[in-house]
Order: structure tokens, then sequence, then C-alpha cells
């Protein structure tokens, strides 16, 4: 990367790394990607509103790597600020707790030069959960091409996983920063219901989960994804048969939302999903 950057030619490929307060682990997300066996790439860190020590971690690294910082504001708003200021053909993401391994952009990159009508695609991956390698279950099986339907059930779309022509964006927008969580969810509904998401079968990337900080892994999310659907829905973009399994999908998290907040006692919650859900047909 530094030889990239000293004789100026302009990256093919720009990374885009959002973090908050994860000084603990980003150092090993940043050198998985320095440690890419293909170099036409920038490094874009945005450090959103970080408490901790990362400024000090992002500091060492400040000559081979652009680090921008903001006030917290949320993943979607650090995202879209790389975006903002990415100047790669290509787009990619890494979340600041997962790892490349050192052929993920090669092989993404040789991707598209023989598929040059694709405009997304991802890799498979490998799970560590508190230290330890799990399976996916059969249900998080990536599907490849038109995935719109099985991906209303749940994400099947890997934010460190993808690689993105820039020019997608344009057509479908960016990350929804109205959304505290389950943001990748929403624009990859934006995006399968139009382009087809390819797979790429080989894990390139490593994600690691089961710490604290993980905005995946806390409760009530369902509500986020149940205002993805409703917005996919209200867009007109959906093909008939689309629109008819995103309602399914939306009653059915509606119904099993609901079922969550009677449990715990919040009844007019439960009430307003449940009136919500038959809203649409």
């Amino acid at each position: 990367m530094e030889k990239m950057n000293k004789i100026g030619k302009k990256p093919q490929v720009s990374i885009i790394i959002p973090t908050y307060n994860r000084g603990w682990i980003i150092k090993e997300a940043i050198d998985s990607v320095l440690a890419q066996d293909y170099t036409e790439f920038e490094l874009i860190v945005v450090d959103d509103g970080s408490t901790d020590h990362t400024s000090d971690v992002l500091d060492s690294y400040r000559n081979i790597i652009k680090v921008l910082s903001q006030k917290n504001k949320g993943v979607s708003a650090a995202r879209n600020r790389g975006i903002a200021e990415a100047s790669g053909k290509f787009i990619a993401f890494l979340d600041s707790d997962d790892l490349w391994l050192s052929q993920k952009l090669s092989v993404q990159i040789e991707f598209f030069n023989q598929t040059p009508d694709a405009l997304i695609c991802q890799t498979e991956e490998v799970w560590i959960r508190n230290g330890l390698r799990v399976n996916p279950k059969k249900r998080h099986k990536k599907p490849s091409g038109m995935i719109f339907k099985p991906s209303l059930e749940l994400c099947l779309v890997s934010p460190s996983a993808v690689m993105i022509q820039r020019s997608l964006f344009d057509r479908v927008g960016e990350f929804d920063e109205t959304l505290p969580a389950c943001e990748d969810y929403d624009l990859w509904l934006r995006i399968s219901c139009r382009f087809p998401i390819h797979l790429i079968d080989t894990p390139l990337i490593i994600k690691r989960g089961g710490h604290d900080d993980q905005l995946s892994s806390r409760a009530g999310l369902d509500k986020f994804r149940i205002k993805a659907i409703e917005k996919i829905i209200k867009s007109g973009l959906l093909l008939d048969d689309q629109h008819r399994a995103a309602v399914k999908t939306l009653k059915k998290k509606c119904d099993i939302y609901a079922a969550g907040c009677r449990k715990r006692g919040r009844e007019e919650e439960a009430l307003y999903y449940t009136s919500f859900s038959k809203r649409f047909r």
C-alpha cells in the first residue's frame, strides 16, 4: 500500500472500516487489510466519536491509511462518510471486529473482471464466537443471484464480505442513518429486489462475535427489520410476488415481536404492532 501511495496511482478499491470504541481489536482488522495480496486500494477508517484509545491505535497508521473522525452518529453515518470520501471504483466494507483473509480483494476483483455486468458480490465466511469456530445453521446458507425473498427472513449478506460497484449507491441510495441497527439488512433489501447479489463460495472473511458491544447481539432487532420491510413495501420497487413475500414476512415479524412485548409486559407496544401489521395487504 505504501508503494501505491508513493506513485499516486488511483485505487481500484476503497475499503471503509467504521469504528466506535474498538481500540481493543481494530488493529487486527487494519492489519488484515494491509496484508492483502491485492494492493490497488485505499483504506479509510471512520472513527465515529470513540472515547477509548482508538485514536492512539489509528495514529500509528496515519501515513498509510486515511483516518476520518466525527461525532458519534452511528455506523450508517460512519459508512456513508467513508463512501463520500472514497475514490475507488469499488467499495468494500470491513467491520472493525472482523478479519479478511489475504486473498479477499484479489478474488473479488477477479470476479468483477470476469463478470463485468455484476454490481455486487460477497464471499463466504468463517464464524468465530467467543474464540471458537462455529458452523452456521442451514438457514444461514448464503444463496446467490436474485436473493430478495430469502433475504426477508434474515440478513444473508455480510458487510465485511461484500464488494460493490460504487455506481450502485447512486441507484439504490446509501445506508439509512435513521436506523440504529439492521441498517445493512435495509440496504441489502433495496439492492436485492432489483439486482443479483453474487456469491463467491469461498470463505475469505472471519466474522467474530460474542462480545458485549456487538450490535447484532442486542435484543429487539426485529423492530428495525420491520421498519426496513415497511420501507421496501412502500418504495414502489417490488414486483407483485416480491410484494406478497414482503407483506407475509412483515406480518410474521410483527406477530413475533408483539408476542415478545406481551411476554415482557409491554402490552401497549404489542397492540401497536398487532394493529400495524393489519395495514398491509
